[in-house]
């Protein structure tokens, strides 16, 4: 019976079976958009018609519109569907054994971090007023590497001027309409983060001179209007050209706040714990390039001293 209904129902099952309340409303909807595709794509293939053949023409459709690595996503969410539909004894062979994984072309990817000059150049570029709070979330980011989420979800109560950390323990879904608290990707987001004294300075003359921060629980940049990723990505967009400066995103101000710090020699377990990574794998991976590099450095410094002995 199962295996006569339509795939894209049995996915949508699946869906608010095993997904919705176990993950994020985030990872939420990528499963969802998942689910559009399968009704626009293959709207009338039943869960038993489904074979290699079929599958890999699905995957094949949908890489001619999208990268390889978002059709190495888009593969993996259906496979964890059809591993149950499989275990269910609804199909006896795995369709997706074997698959191919293609994509177009990788688009030229913009620079993900600057370096310390360039860093410093965008800085003195703020206007940190209260006319300008976008330029607040800026260098927040940009010294301590929170996500955009994290940095619109702090409290007051949040910053603790007397120790200099900064408590990360909620975001704001600032993906909706209606806006409101939502917990951290994942237990490793919540931390503390450690703050330089002059960041704390700033913070401390923003909350004392602004009328909505009177409250211990008043957000710091929420104030009734609500703020698109895209928004801020603007303005960075426009201060990193006024500065003559590559520009970069929101979230390559992230990168370049782990980077630099893996420069300075800090190392890769400090560097994913500020950022709240949820082990060193991940870190790893993504600054792969700049560990190589370094590594490259020590051996050199490795071969001067032994060459000294």
């Amino acid at each position: 019976m199962y295996a006569q209904q339509l795939f894209s129902r049995y996915f949508a099952e699946w869906i608010e079976t095993y997904k919705r309340g176990a993950v994020t409303q985030i990872t939420l909807n990528k499963y969802l958009m998942t689910l559009k595709q399968i009704k626009l794509l293959i709207p009338n293939t039943k869960v038993a018609d489904l074979n290699r053949i079929v599958y890999q023409n699905l995957l094949n459709t949908y890489a001619r519109t999208h990268e390889r690595q978002t059709v190495l996503d888009f593969h993996h969410q259906l496979k964890a569907a059809l591993s149950d539909a499989i275990e269910d004894g609804l199909l006896r062979k795995d369709p997706t054994r074997k698959a191919v994984i293609k994509g177009k072309a990788k688009q030229i990817e913009k620079v993900k971090f600057l370096n310390q000059a360039e860093l410093k150049k965008l800085l003195n570029m703020l206007c940190l007023d209260h006319d300008h709070l976008l330029d607040y979330t800026i260098l927040i980011t940009a010294k301590t590497g929170l996500r955009f989420a994290e940095v619109l979800g702090l409290t007051v109560q949040d910053i603790n001027f007397k120790q200099l950390v900064i408590d990360v323990n909620k975001t704001w879904n600032y993906k909706t309409k209606a806006g409101g608290f939502a917990p951290t990707k994942n237990d490793s987001s919540r931390r503390k983060i450690h703050i330089d004294w002059q960041l704390a300075l700033q913070l401390k003359e923003f909350i004392d001179t602004s009328d909505h921060c009177e409250q211990s629980d008043s957000l710091l940049f929420i104030q009734g209007k609500r703020i698109h990723n895209s928004t801020v990505n603007s303005r960075l967009e426009s201060l990193c050209i006024e500065a003559g400066i590559p520009v970069i995103t929101f979230h390559g101000l992230r990168h370049t706040h782990a980077s630099l710090l893996l420069y300075k020699g800090v190392s890769i377990a400090s560097v994913a714990k500020r950022l709240g990574h949820a082990n060193m794998a991940t870190t790893q991976s993504t600054y792969l390039h700049i560990i190589q590099e370094l590594e490259t450095q020590d051996d050199s410094k490795i071969m001067q001293f032994l060459g000294s002995l």
